[in-house]
């Protein structure tokens, strides 16, 4: 597993192929967009789709927590996907996932999806969270946000290669934010080149593709709202 380095606000930031982001000095874990229980959502609603995904976001979770060994973890809201995910968790899910938010400082940003967080759940619940020059927000702000970290978007990118084209769930950073992929088993992505990101980055920076073991960077300029095409 081969993560990339990046620099926000001063700060060394480790960006890792799974999805999260590591930050050393603070041994800080980020992650964004569990949405727990989004599988059981739908099948309230009708939709039939396998009952596992919960299992899948705490498996990576858990991969994450051995490999980095932080001391706080920072979920960047939509951790659970409505008020009531909480209560359809199945009991050993929510042992575990209770374990693991026993076993270091959590740190739930509220999302959208999760305006409270759930009863008993360890750990501290808070609209945002600030650390040195660093900003924790579920969804990033338009204007001026220097060393703001976000979810929210599901960020993705096209990439066109001369075999085919490949769409991956991606980072989106310039030199004042840096946005985080969707972790969730069950969640969808938003294009990059959609006006709700670009409008975040109007100078571009850079985009960093999850791939298996590594990331793949490439330029974004969101003016030409183009394909990123790889040699």
């Amino acid at each position: 597993m081969t993560p990339a380095p990046v620099h926000l606000a001063g700060e060394r930031l480790m960006l890792d192929p799974d999805g999260a982001l590591f930050w050393p000095a603070q041994r800080t874990l980020v992650v964004a967009d569990l949405h727990f229980e989004k599988g059981s959502a739908a099948a309230v609603q009708g939709s039939l789709l396998p009952p596992w995904d919960t299992r899948a976001t705490l498996d990576r979770l858990a991969a994450l927590l051995r490999r980095w060994r932080p001391e706080t973890v920072v979920a960047l809201g939509d951790s659970f996907h409505d008020s009531r995910a909480s209560a359809r968790l199945h009991p050993q899910d929510a042992e575990r996932l209770h374990r693991m938010a026993a076993g270091q400082n959590f740190v739930w940003v509220l999302g959208n999806h999760d305006p409270a967080p759930p009863e008993g759940l360890p750990g501290s619940a808070v609209a945002e969270w600030r650390v040195e020059k660093l900003c924790f927000v579920h969804q990033s702000r338009p204007g001026p946000a220097l060393g703001e970290i976000s979810g929210h978007f599901h960020p993705k990118s096209l990439v066109r290669t001369p075999a085919a084209a490949v769409s991956r769930p991606c980072f989106v950073f310039d030199s004042r934010r840096l946005m985080l992929p969707a972790m969730g088993a069950y969640t969808g992505g938003l294009d990059v080149r959609d006006p709700a990101i670009a409008a975040l980055f109007p100078r571009g920076g850079r985009v960093f593709l999850l791939g298996k073991d590594r990331l793949f960077s490439f330029p974004y300029a969101p003016s030409r709202a183009r394909a990123i095409t790889a040699a």
